[in-house]
């Protein structure tokens, strides 16, 4: 799923099950922040004060093995440690079904390992872990069927959409199935066998109708089977069905976050995020709703409109666009109260995270080397 979807959905959600304004901002944005946090070594200019978590390295204390996500056009991100730290801990949660490594890593909707660590997350109380882990459990559902790794078990062919299309890349996409004579058919020449990549953003577009093949073999011998029509629509709709559930649960065991309302149009929240529109198109829908159904006033944007910089400018004195948006930050200045900002709490919840991601893979019988 993407930005429409983590954070817009997710927002609308929490403020509709009756979390208030504040913490519904966290969930949400904790939510799409695993899409947006790319940087994965912050070293310090000074040593933090006591308390504040860091790692010494020969540069100096250090913030590390934080990111959720990478660049995948950056060659230096096709590399073991990053498919199984980022891609798969957190969009391509492992199935744990198969008889090798990487089937049993293939993506499952609602896979044990997910479960587990939502069960936990719900029972932390924690704004950004539930997030976080929300996050991952929105993606089985729309990345079920792939894995985290480059891997013949995301090899794909007959690639094929049902419905109309309304986004320009996805008319791009059509375009290019006619120069390469079926792109359906060679997509393995244009496009790594990496996650989901060889059907495009195909999975995280909630109104398409489509299908493709996929080699269901033992030993990946080209034995195609065509997975039939699959509607996204369902995928998403059952996705936030139970996500309700689940925000609902937690604000019954955490009514701290509860503010008294009564929504019952959740008929609207599911037609915008299911709408047959282009994403921009979503994304002002969802904008528009919020005050419109009383959810946040007009105001109030800066609750329901996402600055994927503004938890990082909240925390580092000395933030720029151009110093953290890269994979190692050097000299990084500490904002005041730094240990209660919400990029801090968020680089614990990721280490929280990780571990219980690892210790439910080995439980499920997919044991992964890991190093923290």
């Amino acid at each position: 799923m993407k930005i429409d979807s983590h954070f817009y959905g997710v927002l609308a959600f929490c403020r509709a099950v009756g979390f208030n304004k504040g913490a519904s901002h966290i969930v949400a944005y904790a939510s799409q922040f695993v899409d947006d946090a790319k940087a994965n070594q912050i070293v310090l200019e000074e040593v933090p004060e006591e308390g504040i978590k860091t790692t010494e390295l020969s540069e100096g204390p250090a913030f590390i093995n934080m990111a959720t996500c990478h660049k995948y056009k950056n060659i230096d991100t096709f590399n073991f440690d990053a498919m199984m730290n980022n891609t798969t801990a957190f969009h391509f949660v492992p199935g744990c079904e198969g008889n090798n490594f990487p089937r049993k890593l293939r993506c499952k909707k609602e896979s044990p390992i997910i479960m587990n660590i939502l069960e936990d997350a719900k029972e932390e109380g924690d704004l950004i872990k539930l997030g976080i882990t929300l996050h991952a459990y929105a993606d089985t559902f729309s990345h079920q069927g792939f894995a985290g790794l480059l891997s013949k078990v995301n090899d794909i062919s007959d690639l094929e959409v049902i419905n109309g299309i309304k986004d320009d890349k996805f008319k791009f996409m059509n375009a290019m199935e006619v120069v390469f004579d079926g792109i359906g058919q060679k997509t393995d020449r244009l496009m790594p066998a990496y996650g989901h990549g060889q059907v495009f953003i195909y999975p995280d577009t909630p109104y398409l109708e489509w299908q493709y093949s996929y080699d269901d073999s033992e030993h990946f011998t080209k034995d195609y089977k065509t997975t039939g029509k699959i509607d996204n629509k369902d995928r998403f709709e059952e996705a936030f069905k139970k996500i309700k559930n689940h925000l609902e649960e937690f604000l019954e065991n955490n009514p701290k976050y509860k503010e008294e309302g009564d929504f019952e149009r959740f008929d609207v929240l599911f037609s915008t995020l299911l709408s047959h529109k282009t994403f921009d198109e979503r994304i002002i829908d969802w904008e528009r709703l919020y005050p419109e159904m009383d959810l946040y006033n007009k105001e109030e944007e800066q609750y329901y409109s996402y600055d994927e910089n503004l938890w990082l400018d909240n925390a580092f004195a000395d933030f720029t666009e151009d110093k953290y948006n890269k994979r190692i930050v050097r000299n990084a200045k500490l904002q005041d109260g730094f240990e209660n900002s919400n990029w801090y709490n968020f680089y614990l919840a990721v280490d929280w995270y990780k571990q219980k991601f690892y210790s439910c893979c080995q439980e499920n019988g997919l044991d992964i080397p890991y190093e923290n």
